[in-house]
């Protein structure tokens, strides 16, 4: 691994691959790129093994074990739910590599706890513990991590793409990685919502993998909102099956719940009415199991003196957007690739329909797509790179931000710009009435509204400085509001997660996927799903 440092004190670097993102499916990526036996670099927004979505929580595992039976009825579980998009061999390779990762997980000392028969339960993992691990694992095996070290841009050249530059957020100096390939891990985007571990899940990737000529898939499935108390950021949904919704006098709100009541508490808060849940419906011997279970749920209601489980608390629904949604960049082969040469996406990055459809991947398909899909992708990137051979050696690869990137110090203003850019965009994807309950002329309005939005963010300079970094996820937010939405005019029915109130039935002549893309112009086409992907 060659590192050189410039006369500005730039880090310039070289590597066979670059991942980018040190979530699950970062660290999954480099540690089979490793495996590989590539030169494996890892370039973390945040600090790699606490910053992310999985990092401060617990989370369920797709993991079954390899019985027809229970595999079949795991397909199947979530396939209709999906608007039946997702596709059975896809299905099969994750249910595979989950299960083959998540026993080395325990070959490793991930603590799993035992039954009673001293069997380890390796259906969920604890986000602090588990991440912990990886970093250790990715550390031992030689990847180099870059903390605090936020992408700017992707490098290419003739050979596909060759690299990224960013900037070290906490000396504010710039950095740059030419590799043989690139692996995006970057999370999905939650738009700056406050979900907890989503701040920096911007929609960087997708703007990324955009830029350097790829599409994506399934943009539509996008409008994830999470039961939340409205003084906390935990975003977990699940615990809400065990509650009851009430209004403030005590009357039950009829139909609200966590799986398919989540729209009438949307129509409630948007008529002005508070609507408030207690989890009465956990039995005393379940209690304690599920405050070990999720420790951090619990915290915030212990600081306030609430007990959850006998007292009424406010609830609102907090938008995670693609994190929990299935949409992203559009994989086009079995190892993850994304069409462009070089390219490589896994996680919350990558389109997880290909597993869940239409419907959200919730904890544990898009954990089990984060571990499988970042070890996929990293075997791909690294054997992209070892075809290279000696034009490794002699690139001379250009930056693809659409927008300039300079070096020069931040201009008065830049900030505030930025922040209006960010909450002119939230403004346009947090709303129920624009979001969750679609309309033509809703989506129509705020569509206009985003390109007005992007044109001017594209006229400006972006320095390479952590001020940029915010500046590019404004953009990164912006484009992926565009496609979410052009996807979803495209898109006239009501399938998965995506409701169109004028089109409230599924329509069984739009079976197929929709793949997005474009920065100025953005263009939405139909692809058709795999025949051998119907269930019968």
């Amino acid at each position: 691994m060659n590192q050189t440092v410039g006369l500005n004190g730039s880090l310039h670097l070289k590597a066979d691959v670059l991942v980018i993102g040190g979530g699950p499916a970062g660290t999954w990526a480099a540690l089979t790129a490793v495996a590989k036996g590539a030169k494996v670099i890892l370039a973390d927004k945040g600090y790699c093994g606490s910053s992310g979505a999985t990092a401060p929580s617990g989370t369920g595992v797709w993991y079954v074990k390899p019985d027809e039976k229970l595999r079949e009825e795991a397909k199947a579980s979530r396939y209709s739910m999906g608007g039946k998009l997702a596709e059975h061999r896809w299905m099969d390779r994750v249910l595979d590599r989950t299960y083959e990762n998540m026993n080395r997980l325990g070959l490793s000392g991930y603590p799993f706890p035992l039954d009673e028969f001293g069997n380890q339960y390796r259906r969920s993992l604890q986000g602090p513990e588990y991440m912990r691990l990886m970093r250790k694992l990715v550390k031992k095996a030689g990847v180099k991590i870059l903390d605090h070290s936020p992408v700017l841009e992707l490098l290419a050249d003739e050979h596909g793409v060759a690299g990224a530059t960013g900037v070290q957020t906490q000396s504010g100096e710039a950095w740059s990685v030419q590799a043989g390939a690139v692996v995006i891990a970057t999370g999905g985007c939650a738009f700056l919502s406050k979900a907890l571990g989503c701040n920096v899940l911007t929609g960087d990737g997708y703007l990324f993998a955009a830029e350097a000529g790829a599409s994506l898939s399934g943009m539509e499935f996008s409008n994830a909102y999470a039961i939340c108390p409205t003084f906390s950021s935990v975003t977990k949904t699940a615990y809400y099956s065990y509650a009851s919704f009430y209004y403030e006098d005590g009357s039950v709100v009829e139909g609200a719940g966590s799986k398919k009541g989540r729209s009438i508490i949307a129509r409630n808060l948007l008529a002005g009415r508070q609507v408030y849940a207690k989890l009465d419906g956990a039995s005393e011997d379940l209690r304690p199991l599920l405050r070990v279970a999720q420790t951090n749920f619990f915290l915030p209601f212990d600081r306030r003196g609430i007990d959850p489980f006998k007292d009424a608390f406010p609830v609102t629904l907090r938008l995670e957007g693609t994190v929990r949604g299935t949409g992203g960049i559009r994989i086009t082969d079995e190892t993850c690739g994304t069409g462009v040469p070089g390219l490589y996406a896994a996680g919350d990055a990558a389109t997880r329909e290909l597993i869940c459809g239409g419907f959200t991947g919730g904890g544990s398909h898009n954990a089990a797509w984060a571990m499988s899909s970042g070890s996929f992708a990293g075997e791909g990137a690294a054997g992209y790179a070892a075809q290279l051979g000696w034009h490794a050696a002699d690139r001379s690869p250009r930056g693809l931000s659409s927008s300039p990137l300079v070096g020069q110090e931040v201009k008065a203003g830049t900030a505030a710009r930025t922040a209006e850019f960010v909450s002119a965009v939230q403004a346009e994807v947090k709303p129920y009435d624009i979001n969750l309950f679609r309309t033509e002329q809703g989506l129509t309005s705020s569509l206009s509204r985003l390109d007005t939005l992007w044109t001017e963010q594209r006229s400006r300079e972006i320095q390479r400085t952590p001020e940029g970094v915010k500046a590019r996820e404004a953009e990164a937010m912006t484009a992926t509001a565009r496609w979410m939405y052009s996807s979803a005019l495209a898109r006239t029915e009501t399938r998965g997660m995506h409701k169109r109130e004028d089109y409230k039935e599924t329509d069984h002549g739009q079976h197929h996927r929709l793949i997005s893309g474009g920065l100025d112009q953005v263009w939405v086409k139909t692809e058709e799903v795999a025949k051998e992907s119907v269930l019968l």
